[in-house]
C-alpha cells in the first residue's frame, strides 16, 4: 500500500486562507458508510445527527504561541524561526522543535529570542528537528505568550493577526501544549454544544496535544515503513466510565479517533496518559469509534489516510473530488465533514 495511491487534486484557491466570519458558519459533507453514500448540509444542522444513548468525543488541547523569531548566536547573527512542538517529559524547559533555515543551526548555537529568553541548540535530528533548552529571566510560558505567533499552518500564506488567536483555538479548549489545533472542534460554539446535550448525547473530553505525529509529512511512499512521532494523550476516570456506557461513539477530529483507539488497544475504557504514536491507515480495526466530524485534510496525508481507514478509500475519495466541485473550503479553516 502506497501513501501516493491517497491524492486528490485541488485548486489552490479552495484552501481557506482564514475562517468564516462566523464560528460554526460552516459547510457540512455528511457520508454514509453504510449507504455508500454523502450529500451536502451545513454544520449548523449538526446537532441533528444526535440523539441518546451519543457521546461525542472533544479534544481539550490549547493552541499556543508556538513559533518564535530570534536571532543565531546574538543580535548580529542570522534570523530563524523556532517551531516549538512538544516538551520532553519532566523537563518544562527542554522542547523538541523544528527549526527554520534548519541548515544553519547546528549543534552548541544560541538563539537570542530578545533580553529576556535565549535558548542553546543541545541535539540535533533530521529534517529541521532540534532540541532547545530555554532560560528565561521570568515564567517561560509568559515569554511564549509575549514573544510568539499563532502557529498557523506554511499553506495560510499570511501573517496570524489578532483574530487568529481566538478563532485558531476550541472554546472547548483547556490544556496548553499544542503547535496546532484540532481543527474539526473549531466550528463548535457554546450553542452549538449545548444543542448536543438537548439532542440527548452525552459529552467526553480527552487530551491529545498536537504535534508532529499529526501534521509532519509522510517522508516515505510505502505505508508499512512509515512510524508517526509520539504525541502525549490522557483520559480521565470520568470521561472513560461516559464513553463505557455509550451506544455510538462519535469522535470529533482526528486527534480524538487516535486517542480512543489507543486507550482500547491498551485495555480498555480507563483512566490512562501517555505518548501514542498510532498510525491508522486501511486495514485498521476500529475498537470504539462509530462515527466522526473531521475537516478536509491535505493529500497523501497521515489524515487522509485515518479518514480513508474509517470511511473506506473509494468512498472518501470520491466525496473529496465532489467537495472540490462544490467549491468547499479546504483544510484548518475550511468546512467539514460527518461519516457515519
Amino acid at each position: 500500500m502506497l501513501v501516493s495511491d491517497f491524492d486528490y487534486e485541488l485548486p489552490e484557491e479552495l484552501i481557506a486562507q482564514t475562517p468564516p466570519e462566523t464560528r460554526g458558519a460552516s459547510r457540512m459533507l455528511v457520508v454514509s458508510r453504510d449507504q455508500q453514500r454523502f450529500h451536502d448540509d451545513e454544520f449548523r444542522n449538526f446537532a441533528r445527527y444526535l440523539g441518546p444513548g451519543d457521546c461525542l468525543v472533544l479534544n481539550t488541547t490549547k493552541v499556543f504561541p508556538a513559533r518564535l523569531h530570534g536571532r543565531r548566536n546574538g543580535s548580529g547573527g542570522a534570523e530563524v524561526e523556532v517551531f516549538l512542538v512538544r516538551a520532553e517529559a519532566g523537563a518544562v524547559d527542554t522542547w523538541k522543535a523544528l527549526v527554520r533555515p534548519g541548515k544553519r543551526v547546528r549543534t552548541g548555537d544560541t538563539i537570542q529570542f530578545d533580553k529576556t529568553l535565549r535558548a542553546d541548540v543541545i541535539a540535533q535530528g533530521d529534517y529541521g528537528e532540534r532540541t532547545v533548552q530555554f532560560h528565561s529571566t521570568g515564567e517561560l510560558q509568559d515569554a511564549f505568550e509575549r514573544l510568539g505567533k499563532v502557529p498557523l499552518p506554511p499553506y495560510i500564506h499570511r501573517e496570524p493577526d489578532d483574530a487568529d488567536r481566538e478563532r485558531y483555538q476550541t472554546v472547548f479548549a483547556e490544556k496548553s501544549g499544542s503547535a496546532a489545533a484540532p481543527t474539526a472542534g473549531l466550528h463548535f460554539t457554546e450553542a452549538m454544544l449545548q444543542a448536543c446535550h438537548a439532542a440527548g448525547a452525552e459529552i467526553a473530553r480527552v487530551t491529545l496535544h498536537v504535534g508532529l505525529g499529526t501534521f509532519a509529512p509522510l517522508r516515505e511512499n510505502e505505508i508499512a515503513k512509515i512510524e508517526l512521532h509520539e504525541e502525549y494523550f490522557e483520559m480521565e476516570a470520568q470521561e472513560a466510565g461516559r464513553l463505557a456506557k455509550a451506544k455510538r461513539v462519535l469522535c470529533v477530529g482526528t486527534t480524538s479517533v487516535r486517542t480512543v483507539e489507543t486507550v482500547m488497544l491498551r485495555g480498555g475504557w480507563a483512566p490512562m496518559r501517555g505518548d501514542t504514536n498510532l498510525f491508522i491507515y486501511p486495514g485498521f480495526r476500529f475498537r470504539a469509534t462509530c462515527a466522526m466530524l473531521t475537516n478536509f485534510h491535505l493529500p497523501q496525508s497521515s489524515l487522509l489516510l485515518l479518514v480513508c481507514a474509517f470511511g473506506g478509500q473509494e468512498l472518501i475519495l470520491a466525496a473529496y473530488r465532489h467537495a472540490v466541485k462544490e467549491r468547499y473550503r479546504f483544510f484548518s479553516y475550511g468546512d467539514c465533514m460527518l461519516i457515519e
